[in-house]
């Protein structure tokens, strides 16, 4: 991989990583090689034999015009169980931000971050005030409904936006809270509920507050396709609301704003609910998985998450920029360095939620360069005794030869590394390590004169003699068989 061309792509980025295609054409097509801990989608969805589909339906799909967005909204309704005149698709959720900046935001804006970036970049684009409540590390970056109020209260914010769960530490408000809020806020211009990482919560059965956005002057309920469905590339999400507020947005969206790949994967949706949800849960299990592994890196924290990433704050003393840019170059792991979101800094990192091979090579990729060692393997359980037993055969001890080891990258945090003891976990006393002598280059039997070299100093002979002539190679055991 051209490590090099490809981590400047991320210092010439204010905003967001470098997209797929384009690490793909800097890395001179090392892209593939790369395993991605940074775009939060499905790993599990669509199948396949989705894809398959998709594959034979290759050459329709890129010919011809798709449906109206019409068309395909209905039929999305009819497979969530929506009313088609609450819904407005579009190319993708940030279209939709794009369209509820211009049309509903007036002056300005509150929202807690860190946060989804368009949430703050797209008002001030447009002229708008931002007023953002820095939510405490101290409380793992929860959000206190009672704060937020007061704080739109006190800067006198006209539109309140909350992302439930949040974008990047995956903070998830219980539904009744949700409401409450809304509750609090009814006299808005607008309150909207970014729900676009919501399907891979499992805090409630039923946390969503779309029923509710339906039955309110002034609420948005705003969710993804792309990253529930795995498929950032189509580029499509909707919106839930009264009526009013989802017209406004589907007379000011392009006759076409949908794809036809968007319009074929909707029309497959009612046909694959099954794979869909054990797709969600698989992804669900991984979160736990690695939220155990990430959580038993020395100086790691890791904060809980509802969504598919997990927001983590590294040890003290670690750049994410640099961490992030060694993982690339030297392991091809690429992760998401949070340090130009507003609210963050690059002592933090959001990662994927991927399965657990993937996981494996992350672990082992920041066990590398952050601690300079490799991971110490899961414990196997013992093997069972056998049934009939065997006497062991006399074995030639091999002779051990020195390892000269190359130089590698430098660990960003350095640990002590001792020996271990046979007897625990704990370093082996200076008098049980093995001179060099009887390491390097002693014949299997031992030094001259039947003496093993500063490993207890026994005689060997006789623990022959009473072992019937095997020996372990070892004076201290050599001297308990000789007395058994």
């Amino acid at each position: 991989m051209a490590g090099s061309n490809v981590t400047a792509l991320f210092r010439a980025s204010t905003a967001h990583s470098p997209s797929y295609f384009t690490l793909n054409r800097a890395g001179g097509g090392a892209a593939g090689e790369i395993t991605d801990f940074c775009i939060p989608c499905n790993p599990y969805f669509p199948t396949p034999a989705m894809f398959d589909q998709l594959g034979r339906s290759l050459r329709e799909i890129l010919t011809y015009y798709p449906s109206s967005a019409d068309t395909i909204t209905a039929e999305l309704c009819q497979v969530l169980g929506l009313n088609p005149q609450t819904v407005a698709m579009g190319n993708g959720s940030t279209e939709l931000i794009t369209w509820i900046d211009h049309l509903l935001v007036r002056e300005s804006l509150a929202v807690p971050v860190p946060t989804f970036g368009r949430w703050t970049d797209q008002p001030m684009e447009t002229g708008k005030r931002v007023d953002m409540l820095l939510l405490p590390e101290a409380h793992g970056f929860g959000l206190d409904p009672a704060s937020f109020v007061q704080f739109v209260r006190s800067r006198g914010s006209r539109t309140a936006v909350i992302c439930n769960p949040n974008n990047p530490d995956g903070g998830l408000l219980p539904k009744q809270q949700v409401i409450a809020l809304l509750d609090s806020l009814q006299d808005l211009d607008l309150v909207v509920v970014d729900e676009s990482f919501l399907e891979f919560a499992d805090a409630e059965q039923e946390a969503s507050v779309a029923a509710e956005a339906v039955m309110r002057t002034n609420v948005i309920v705003l969710r993804s396709l792309g990253k529930n469905f795995g498929l950032h590339g189509v580029r499509f999400g909707y919106l839930v609301s009264n009526p009013t507020l989802a017209g406004k947005i589907r007379s000011a969206l392009p006759k076409w704003n949908l794809n036809s790949f968007a319009e074929t994967v909707v029309f497959m949706l009612k046909e694959h609910r099954q794979e869909y949800a054990e797709s969600l849960h698989q992804a669900r299990r991984d979160r736990q998985e690695m939220t155990m592994r990430l959580s038993q890196l020395p100086g790691l924290t890791v904060y809980p998450s509802q969504g598919n990433f997990l927001y983590v704050r590294l040890p003290e003393g670690v750049d994410g920029t640099v961490l992030r840019d060694r993982l690339l170059a030297e392991h091809g792991v690429l992760v998401r360095e949070c340090s130009n979101k507003v609210g963050s800094s690059s002592r933090f990192m959001r990662l994927v939620v991927r399965p657990q091979q993937d996981q494996m090579r992350l672990m082992s990729a920041m066990e590398q360069v952050l601690y300079g060692r490799a991971p110490v393997p899961e414990p196997r359980p013992e093997p069972l005794a056998p049934m009939l037993a065997q006497a062991p055969e006399p074995q030639p001890q091999p002779q051990l030869r020195a390892q000269v080891q190359q130089p590698g990258p430098m660990p960003m945090l350095a640990l002590a590394q001792e020996p271990v003891s046979a007897r625990g976990l704990g370093p082996v006393p200076a008098a049980e390590r093995p001179a060099a002598s009887a390491l390097i280059g002693a014949p299997a039997g031992g030094m001259a004169g039947g003496m093993v070299g500063s490993a207890g100093g026994g005689m060997v002979g006789a623990a022959r003699a009473a072992a019937g002539g095997y020996t372990s190679g070892t004076a201290a055991v050599d001297r308990l068989i000789a007395g058994a």
